[in-house]
């Protein structure tokens, strides 16, 4: 059975200083890659985060830039290639939580810059990252939805749109760049454990602590980020050697309809 060894590959997560997208940096840099984790605001957790790859063994270095801005994103890629070598594993995971507002009085300045966030801002890093990822005989692209775009729940529309571009932007990707040995996949993953997931809990329950909602979900906890890193590893590794253009939910078997 193949290994999920990622020895020899550079990986770039997008948001990738904390919650999910710091999960996922930190379990690739276990199988074996080297990480570019890339951020917005927080360069602490970043740093922080860059911190724990080395102790691993692993290089890694921390790229600030908005996945909405062209020019940084362009700098950042071509900076990764100059530090880390030309990337093979893209993790298209940066988001921001709309706020829960029905379609009449969603802020048209708020849907703009949630669907510049998830679904513009994938497509131009895909968009830059392309030259390095072709270089390789393979190499991966994800993309982190949700299980939103099962539901697509009342006042929740810029998320529900962003998420949903993001997906279609995935299956596209993978009938264009299979000739390239790229292979392109979907997480979405349900309520999990991480500043956003905090973020939304408290608004649909009003409690600060998400782990009181731990009894509600299957396997009496709600997901951690470490269950979606998981599905990133298995996707990118060599124990997944043919699938591509596929979605996993990541929702225990039946949370995609919480709200």
């Amino acid at each position: 059975m193949a290994e999920m060894n990622l020895g020899g590959r550079t990986a770039l997560v997008t948001g990738g200083s904390r919650g999910i997208g710091r999960g996922i940096a930190l379990a690739l840099a276990r199988a074996g890659a080297d990480i570019a984790v890339n951020y917005t605001r927080d360069g602490d957790a970043a740093a922080a985060t860059v911190a724990e790859i080395h102790a691993l063994g692993r290089r890694a270095k921390a790229y600030h830039a908005s996945v909405t801005d062209e020019e940084a994103c362009a700098a950042m890629i071509a900076g990764i290639e100059a530090d880390l070598g030309p990337l093979s594993i893209l993790i298209n995971n940066a988001g921001i939580a709309s706020r829960g507002r029905t379609v009449a009085d969603t802020d048209p300045a708020e849907l703009e810059r949630v669907i510049a966030t998830h679904a513009l801002g994938p497509h131009r890093v895909s968009r830059l990252a392309l030259p390095q990822l072709r270089t390789h005989k393979r190499s991966d692209i994800i993309v982190i939805s949700s299980v939103a775009t099962l539901s697509h729940s009342a006042n929740g529309a810029p998320y529900n749109m962003g998420k949903a571009a993001g997906e279609a932007l995935a299956l596209t990707l993978a009938k264009e760049e299979m000739a390239n040995g790229i292979r392109v996949n979907i997480v979405a993953p349900s309520l999990t454990v991480s500043d956003m997931g905090d973020k939304l809990a408290r608004a649909i329950t009003g409690q600060d602590d998400i782990h009181h909602l731990d009894s509600k979900f299957p396997f009496g906890r709600v997901s951690l980020p470490e269950d979606v890193a998981a599905a990133v590893l298995w996707f990118v590794s060599d124990a997944n050697p043919y699938c591509s253009g596929q979605k996993l939910n990541i929702d225990g078997a039946g949370m995609a309809t919480f709200r």
